[in-house]
């Protein structure tokens, strides 16, 4: 049984939303903040699997694609809407989906699909 199936966990990050909850000038260098939380989510170690969603100049900083218990997903548009289709998608598959977000008008969009936690909560995790 892999980690996408049924009742397994799933964390969807707001990549803009948790990158700009640090003050360590992410706005100078937006790729390079979203390379440094891919980064630090492919070393950290949360139960489940994680899909991050970068959006914007964010994008350059990282591949789309899987990285070990890590998938990138560029979103086409903006952030929020994307991750309201994975997080809507993994629960539709029967997975347990947590969204990393301070964002209260995308919590409500997500609330359906599962909970929500703040920035802080994942900086926390990753030793922040």
């Amino acid at each position: 049984m892999t980690s996408r199936a049924k009742g397994a966990r799933l964390l969807v990050v707001d990549g803009a939303n948790v990158v700009g909850a640090r003050a360590d000038g992410w706005w100078k260098d937006r790729a390079g903040a979203a390379r440094r939380l891919h980064e630090q989510l492919v070393t950290a170690d949360v139960e489940g699997d994680v899909v991050l969603v970068l959006e914007g100049q964010a994008k350059a900083g990282v591949r789309p694609g899987r990285d070990g218990h890590v998938t990138v997903v560029h979103a086409p548009q903006d952030g929020d809407s994307e991750v309201v289709r994975q997080a809507h998608k993994a629960a539709d598959a029967g997975q347990v989906v947590t969204v990393v977000t301070a964002d209260r008008l995308l919590a409500a969009r997500v609330a359906k699909a599962g909970g929500t936690v703040g920035p802080t909560w994942l900086l926390d995790r990753l030793g922040e």
